[in-house]
Parts: C-alpha cells; structure tokens; sequence
C-alpha cells in the first residue's frame, strides 16, 4: 500500500513542505522507520539532520531538516490517523470457536482443539498450538514453534521460526500509556504490534505490550524468564538473556548479548549497551555502557558499588567508635572549665 504525501496531508488536514507527489508505504516511530516511511518529530534533536525516513510529522518547520515535513497542530492525533491508513486496527469481537475458515495452517502444523484461531491468522510448518491457546486476527507464525498451554496473542503479532511460549504468556496487550486531560487519564494510541525474532525462548506468565504506533521487538535468540513484564515500545536486542521478575518501563533499548538477572527493574527511555550485565534487584536509571557489570539501586558500575557495599558493613563498627569518640569529647569538654579555673586561682 502507498499514498502520496499530498494526500496524507490532506487526510490530517496539515500544511505540506516538500515534495507531495512522493509516494509513502508506511509510518513507524523515528528509530524504526525506514526510507520510504513517514514517522513523528515532537521533540527536536541535534540529530534531525539524520532521519532516514521519506517524511516527518511535527508542529513547527524545522529548518535543519531537509526532507518532506507535514506541519499539525496536534502531531501524535495526526500520526495516530496516518498509521490507521497503513494498519487499520482490527475490530474487538469474540471469534468464533475452533480456527476461521480464512486462517492458513501449514498442513505439517498441529492445532489443538481448543485452542482458537481467529481469521487472517498464519501458522508455519511444524508448529504446535496447545490446548486453551488464543490466537486474534492477523498474527502470523513461524515454523517449528510451540506454543504452550493458554498463550495469548494479540493481534497484529509476528511470531518468528522455532520461537517457544510457554504457558499463560501473552503477547501484544495494549501498553500503560495514557494522557491526563481534564482531570482525566485518556488512554494513548495503542496501534503498533509484538515481533518476536526467530529463536527466542518465552517463559510461563511473561508480558510483552505492543508498541504505540510500531513494533515492540525481542531479537534473535534472546531468552526470556518466567514473570517478566516487557512495556510498550521497548527494543530487546539479540541473545540477551531476562531472568524471572524482571520489570522492563517502556520505550527501553537494549542491545545485543545483555544479562538481567533477577528482579532487575529498568526505568522508562532507558538504554543499555552490548554485553551489559545488570545484577539482580538492580534498579536502572540511567543509560549503562556496554561491557560492564552494574549493580544496586540506583544502578552503578560495580568497582563502585563494591566500595558503597564495603563502607556499609563497616557501618555498625564506625558507629559504636562515634559513640566512643563522642565521650572522649564530652569527658573532656566537661574538663575544661575545672582546669580554667585552676588556671586564674594561680
């Protein structure tokens, strides 16, 4: 599918500068969208000069950008709109028992009974859907995948090749974003959708919210513990390894061969660099190099950490010697006036 700039600008009803006859096949946030995209500016950057994609949405020409622009009053309403053009959100409705007649199985795939299949849904060779899965309308599945027991997928989600979910998963529900508007939380666009690359392990009672206007990715190979909580937007790199309880806030970046270990909580917008090692009940707030163990609340590299840890142990120590220094003082300060007064009877 293609529209013309032009006729993009008409549908928001926005002020177009630049070339209208280019043809768009897409919208995806800033990170995600490629050449022939458009995607959203709200927030000028040094890096504008930079943007790969056809067109950009904002508020205010900015000069420094040499691409198409499509001025709005409101850019993420407008944006919203756009992206409904290129993925039109699929209608809430019970789909029927069983899998839709419209539904492409691979004759080598094997569907429980109970599990449901809603239309427009493809399933690859050899997969497995167990017993109580759902499946919405639009996803699409590799090749020898498994799914376990009482999976969820949410629509538009993009399952890779020997991808394995465990038990009570769900993948694709609606991020927690909302926008306060008067006196009122009002839920935020919720248009993107899950891709989970090919080889990545899914453990039982994991999260993973579909992105605002794109893709909530998980990359190749990556292994996710049980009980994690993925948010919307977030980019998981290649081969990283989640460990249960981990609790990743939305629009977070890791990259490839990253650890989190137990309980680790990362804070949203975060970023952490290839082969990162987060240990466990850490609390990230801010972007971590790569190559580097971290470790606490705030998180901070460890050589750090281990001396805050070494000071803590000696707390009980240094302060049974305060106590001590602190009778030391009082002795002597009671001393004082006794031996001034000695001084002037001299």
């Amino acid at each position: 599918m293609a529209i013309r700039l032009d006729e993009l600008s008409q549908l928001v009803g926005g002020t177009l500068h630049g070339d209208g006859t280019a043809l768009c096949h897409g919208a995806n946030p800033l990170e995600l969208a490629a050449a022939n995209e458009i995607t959203l500016v709200v927030q000028p950057t040094p890096q504008v000069r930079e943007i790969a994609a056809l067109a950009i949405v904002t508020a205010k020409l900015i000069e420094e950008c040499e691409c198409p622009q499509l001025l709005v009053d409101d850019p993420h309403a407008a944006f919203a709109q756009i992206v409904r053009q290129f993925r039109p959100p699929l209608p809430v409705q019970i789909p029927n028992e069983g899998t839709a007649s419209n539904a492409r199985i691979a004759d080598s795939a094997s569907i429980h009974p109970s599990a449901t299949i809603a239309a427009d849904v493809v399933v690859g060779e050899r997969t497995l859907v167990m017993p109580g899965v759902v499946i919405m309308s639009g996803c699409t599945i590799g090749s020898d995948c498994v799914l376990h027991p009482n999976v969820t997928l949410y629509t538009h989600t993009r399952i890779g090749d020997r991808v394995r979910i465990h038990a009570s998963s769900t993948l694709g529900a609606d991020g927690f974003g909302y926008r306060f508007e008067g006196g009122r939380h009002v839920p935020a666009s919720q248009l993107g959708y899950v891709e989970i690359e090919s080889d990545v392990d899914i453990g039982a009672g994991v999260t993973i919210d579909r992105g605002t206007y794109g893709a909530t990715r998980v990359g190749e190979g990556t292994k996710i513990d049980n009980q994690v909580m993925i948010a919307h937007n977030c980019q998981i790199g290649r081969h990283n390894l989640i460990c249960s309880q981990v609790g990743i806030a939305g629009s977070c970046q890791t990259g490839d061969h990253v650890i989190l270990a137990g309980q680790v909580g990362l804070k949203d917008h975060i970023r952490l660099g290839d082969g990162a090692i987060v240990g466990a009940k850490a609390g990230v707030m801010d972007n971590c190099d790569g190559g580097q163990v971290y470790l606490g609340a705030p998180a901070m590299p460890q050589r750090d950490q281990m001396q805050i840890f070494a000071l803590q142990r000696k707390l009980p120590e240094m302060r049974r010697e305060l106590k001590a220094m602190r009778k030391q003082i009082a002795t002597l300060q009671a001393a004082l006036p006794e031996s001034g007064s000695n001084e002037r009877a001299a």
